[in-house]
């Protein structure tokens, strides 16, 4: 399936002048092609293409050969059964009837100049690395147009294009171009600008290939998950069976501070390695479905955060990571994000001794996989334990009557915001555990395990148990609603040994698990 993208040029003044010549010398050529192009049909030439050729090139010396071979390609898309008006024929009897004058008749003559004067086209190539003439390149890190006009010289425009949407071929054909620089497998496209309003707009018409999925979840994922603070990519290799074999993380501050051209082409060479790490590892990807990335709003105190998800906007990354894999026959797996971070955290971050975004990524890849996450038992149990409820509750308790004097003297709104939000959630936290202590069926704190949930023991209301226990665990054992280190949840995980937490003692080191290795 052939298709045709537009975009816009943005030029220095010299190099304008320098393409409206050369866009004048090729709309000549083709005007010229099309009337031979009538005349040699009436009299039924052989080889008219060669005729033509011949003539343009001693009409237009200074036009490079492939330039002419495009005007040729783009007269024969003219009818010559019929009188063609290079220009347009509404605008040109406009301008024939003379009914205006002025400022209206030069804007009307303007435009119709244009249109017949202002066009340039080059047909695409495999072997001329896509389009030997204009040709999409890579200069310091943002798209530009290499227009050739004449003698080894060439201008280069800056394209400015944005994908309108998920689904905008933009994005593949993004994809496809990187994909082409970095193999050196080239595909063609054909460029053909045009000239209005003083502005230059450019089309680029390629064939939207439809590769064949080869690298699927059977075999396991790639998962990977999207980190604000700080901001980051987690990734895990799953097998399977739901085993974690590798990890790493990729730092994006990097992304930052860079325009959003040079943001989005290390965003397109992003996704290209994150897909080849999929194919070298011959599984597919595993990503959160993310309708709706939460920004924040404005005098929530979260000032810092807000500005750095402005400036990597996540769900555009998965949208060429995405369209990426899909070129490359990679296998895209979208899972529901509800409660990943909190079971990696609560759940494998303690166990396998990684941080809480490496394990997030581990729960997306397996229930990419089809895995569902049972509540281990010493957490079920934890849950049914009024004295360390009421333990959790008082640590919150505490730290509500802290907040409250903090608010009391603090006189800076942005402050206060942030400090309110962070009561309120302290507020909630107290709800949830006063609620979890008035339970009495301990089935509410049951889940399903492996890929079947029959196979469980119900299903319990997962996602208010996860809820609860991260409540109950991370502020209450560890003073942090975030903590980086989550190795004291261990012997909680493990032992069970949340007595010594409740008398305040440090809970000593469980056990030990085998290194994981890197990628």
């Amino acid at each position: 399936m052939f298709v045709s993208l537009q975009f816009k040029l943005e030029l220095r003044k010299e190099a304008k002048e320098k393409l409206i010549k050369l866009m004048r010398e090729q709309s000549s050529a083709i005007r010229v092609a099309h009337n031979m192009l009538k005349e040699l049909e009436k009299e039924k030439a052989k080889n008219p293409h060669a005729q033509i050729y011949h003539r343009l090139r001693q009409l237009f010396p200074n036009l490079p050969t492939k330039y002419i071979d495009s005007a040729i390609y783009k007269a024969k898309q003219y009818p010559t059964n019929k009188t063609v008006v290079f220009g347009g024929k509404r605008l040109f009897e406009k301008l024939c009837k003379n009914r205006l004058t002025g400022k209206a008749r030069e804007k009307l003559k303007k435009q119709w100049r244009e249109l017949r004067q202002g066009t340039l086209i080059s047909i695409g190539s495999k072997a001329d690395k896509g389009n030997r003439l204009m040709r999409f390149e890579d200069l310091n890190g943002q798209l530009h147009l290499r227009i050739t006009t004449g003698n080894r010289e060439f201008i280069y425009a800056k394209v400015l294009r944005e994908p309108s949407n998920s689904k905008d071929k933009w994005i593949t054909f993004m994809a496809m171009l990187l994909e082409s620089w970095q193999t050196k497998s080239y595909f063609p496209y054909t460029v053909e600008l045009k000239l209005r309003d003083g502005e230059v707009y450019g089309s680029v018409s390629f064939e939207l290939p439809t590769p064949e999925v080869k690298y699927t979840k059977e075999n396991g994922v790639i998962a990977i998950d999207t980190n604000a603070s700080p901001i980051h990519l987690a990734i895990a290799e799953v097998s399977k069976t739901g085993e974690l074999l590798s990890y790493k993380t990729i730092s994006l501050h990097h992304l930052l501070g860079l325009s959003q051209n040079s943001k989005d082409h290390q965003e397109w060479i992003l996704a290209h390695q994150i897909v080849n790490l999929a194919i070298e590892k011959g599984k597919a990807v595993a990503i959160e479905n993310l309708k709706k990335l939460k920004k924040g709003m404005r005098g929530d105190g979260k000032a810092e955060l807000r500005k750095r998800l402005h400036h990597w906007n996540a769900k555009k990354f998965m949208q060429k990571l995405k369209r990426v894999a899909r070129l490359k026959g990679v296998e895209v797996v979208e899972v529901n994000p509800a409660y990943t971070s909190a079971i990696g955290m609560l759940k494998y971050a303690p166990q396998l001794n990684t941080d809480k975004d490496i394990a997030g990524a581990y729960v997306i890849g397996r229930r990419a996989l089809g895995f569902k996450e049972d509540v281990p038992e010493n957490y079920e149990r934890l849950l049914k334990d009024k004295a360390y409820l009421e333990f959790a509750l008082k640590r919150y308790e505490e730290r509500e009557k802290e907040l409250a004097e903090l608010l009391e003297k603090e006189t800076n709104q942005y402050k206060r915001n942030a400090l309110e939000s962070e009561l309120k959630n302290v507020q909630n936290a107290k709800e949830l555990l006063a609620n979890q202590s008035l339970q009495s069926e301990s089935s509410s704190c049951e889940g399903a395990n492996g890929r079947n949930p029959e196979q469980g023991r119900g299903n319990l209301a997962s996602s208010s148990a996860w809820q609860v226990l991260k409540v109950a665990l991370l502020f209450s054992i560890l003073g942090k609603v975030l903590p980086r280190d989550l190795s004291p949840l261990k012997p909680v995980l493990v032992e069970g040994v949340w007595d010594r937490v409740r008398s305040r003692l440090v809970p000593f080191e469980a056990g030990g698990t085998v290194p994981i290795r890197d990628f």
